[in-house]
């Protein structure tokens, strides 16, 4: 049988569970946290506009918006990156890849994990 103190600490265990559950904010994952923003942006302003506005002109970035866009996950806008580096032989890194798909994340896809 349970003492009162000790029945007082095991009604007390639900309530800092609930509290906890309630108060706490969401954590959003960055998932290219690793890469650099103003580096990326400096690299798709050299590598990446002109391309870019090529295909769908302006400034290039339509690309990014197009109703029936090819990226749709993090990781997709990670192989597109891979893709575009290894067909135009631009010979980037890892952490530059990871460099261009931070600026390219927040700038405009937004994605949180």
């Amino acid at each position: 049988m349970l003492n009162p103190a000790s029945f007082s600490k095991l009604l007390l265990l639900p309530s800092l569970v609930v509290s906890s559950l309630l108060f706490s904010s969401p954590v959003r994952a960055e998932p290219f946290a690793q890469g650099d923003f103003n580096v990326g942006k400096s690299m798709v302003e050299k590598q990446c506009v002109a391309c870019h506005a090529e295909r769908f002109g302006g400034d290039g970035s339509a690309i990014y918006a197009r109703e029936h866009r090819i990226v749709k996950s993090s990781r997709g806008l990670l192989a597109q990156i891979r893709n575009c580096n290894t067909m135009l032989d631009l010979k980037w890194f890892e952490d530059e890849e990871l460099h261009v798909a931070n600026y390219l994340n927040k700038t405009y896809y937004k994605f949180d994990k």
